[in-house]
C-alpha cells in the first residue's frame, strides 16, 4: 500500500451546510456556494467519518461494519477526492486515488460491487432572485404572460 494511502483524512466540513438524512443518502446544501448535494450511503459514511483525525484504514473498516460490505482504503479515497471536490471538507487533498479511477475501481470490484461505490451529485441551486419564473414590472418583455403582472405594455411589464 502507498503511504499517500495510509495518510490521516481531512476533516468534513460542517458550517454553512444544512443536512438531511434520509434512509438511504445524505442531501447536504451548501448555503455559501448555492449547491445541493446528495452522497449515496457509502459516500455519507465516509463523510461523517472524516474528523482529520481518523486514517483510511479506520474509515474502510467503519464503512464497512456499518454498509455490511467490504469497503477498501482506496474507495474511500474515491469518496474524499469527490467531497473535495464538492467542497465537503475543509481541505482538499488531490491523491488521484493511487491511480485508480471510478471505472477502474468499478472494473476491479466487479458489477455487484458498483452499488458501494461513493457518489456524490451536485446541483446549483439558484438564488431566490434568480429562481423568479416571471419579469418584474419595468423589465423588457415581448408578450404578457412573461411578466408578473401578466401585462406587458410596449415592451415593458406594467
Amino acid at each position: 500500500m502507498s503511504k499517500e494511502l495510509s495518510q490521516v483524512i481531512p476533516a468534513a466540513r460542517q458550517e454553512g451546510l444544512i443536512v438531511q438524512e434520509l434512509s438511504d443518502e445524505v442531501l447536504v446544501y451548501d448555503q455559501q456556494r448555492h449547491k445541493a448535494h446528495c452522497l449515496n450511503q457509502t459516500a455519507a459514511i465516509v463523510w461523517q467519518q472524516c474528523d482529520g483525525q481518523r486514517g483510511a484504514q479506520e474509515v474502510a473498516k467503519r464503512a464497512s461494519a456499518e454498509l455490511g460490505a467490504t469497503v477498501g482504503e482506496e474507495m474511500v479515497w474515491l469518496a474524499v477526492e469527490e467531497l473535495g471536490k464538492r467542497g465537503l471538507l475543509k481541505e482538499r487533498q488531490r491523491l488521484g486515488v493511487g491511480g485508480a479511477s471510478r471505472r477502474e475501481m468499478m472494473k476491479r470490484l466487479g458489477i455487484g460491487a458498483a452499488v458501494a461505490l461513493p457518489l456524490v451529485t451536485t446541483i446549483v441551486a439558484p438564488e431566490a432572485a434568480e429562481a423568479a419564473n416571471c419579469i418584474p414590472s419595468g423589465q423588457a418583455c415581448t408578450t404578457g404572460p412573461q411578466c408578473c403582472s401578466l401585462l406587458c405594455n410596449s415592451s415593458v411589464c406594467a
